[in-house]
């Protein structure tokens, strides 16, 4: 265990692939160390911790399915024993539907996967780690917690329900935590991606290609990784909104503005 802090430590769920990759890519970049954790170690992970560590971060793995509570646990656990503390937590992991489709074709077993994956193990792993920060001394770098939404947290996509309402519970989780810990100084944040480059979006690249060249977002490309890693990377640091919580970011080419 570190006894002196030399660069803040960030913790980032689903961090092998697609966002949660760029978004440890950034950090590192930022001068964090870093606790890596996805659902397994794979080729794409291997590249990840590399790349990281390439920017000069001491990186940590942790192989796990959050969806566990002791796995939530544990990984909260690590970072103390690896580095001796932790300023940020990424609440990234997160899965969309198997399949698109009527909301009246909605099962029970989809519902429950995405609510259990995007949100309540998001809102467990906050609980696990906000508690050993309160535990902590005065911190040398600032505190704080980060959600992955989505811009379905506030836009309605029949064909994938389950997903909207499991990020749409993101957004609460974020202000309900932003009250409890402003007070003891950990500002909370939401980041909503919108269409971004990654196996999640991959299945409908053709049709957002196509959207976005007829107008969907007024900045006319498709999202990249480091675009909501740089806005993490910004939000992780503490010192650009010191006296903002609870707020939402949308890195989505503005999809989110309503047009007339």
């Amino acid at each position: 265990m570190k006894t002196t802090q030399e660069r803040p430590v960030a913790l980032v769920t689903g961090a092998r692939r697609g966002i949660g990759r760029g978004i440890c890519l950034e950090l590192a970049k930022a001068g964090f160390n870093l606790v890596m954790n996805d659902i397994v170690h794979d080729a794409a992970m291997t590249d990840a911790l590399e790349e990281a560590a390439e920017h000069g971060a001491r990186v940590q793995p942790f192989i796990g399915d959050i969806t566990d509570s002791q796995v939530r646990h544990a990984l909260a656990d690590l970072a103390w024993t690896h580095f001796g503390t932790l300023n940020c937590l990424v609440n990234n992991a997160g899965i969309s539907v198997k399949k698109r489709g009527d909301i009246l074709d909605v099962t029970e077993a989809s519902y429950d996967q995405l609510l259990d994956t995007n949100l309540k193990s998001m809102f467990f792993l906050t609980q696990a780690v906000a508690s050993r920060m309160l535990a902590d001394p005065p911190p040398a770098f600032p505190r704080t917690i980060i959600n992955i939404s989505s811009a379905n947290s506030i836009m309605a996509s029949q064909n994938r329900a389950e997903y909207c309402i499991s990020k749409a519970g993101i957004s609460m989780a974020t202000k309900l935590y932003a009250l409890r810990l402003a007070p003891v100084g950990i500002n909370v944040y939401e980041i909503r991606p919108g269409v971004i480059e990654s196996d999640m979006t991959r299945v409908a690249r053709a049709d957002y290609d196509k959207r976005i060249a007829e107008g969907l977002t007024p900045i006319p490309r498709i999202g990249l990784p480091r675009d909501v890693g740089q806005a993490i990377a910004c939000l992780a640091r503490g010192n650009a909104f010191p006296f903002s919580t609870g707020d939402a970011f949308h890195i989505d080419g503005g999809l989110h503005i309503h047009q007339l």
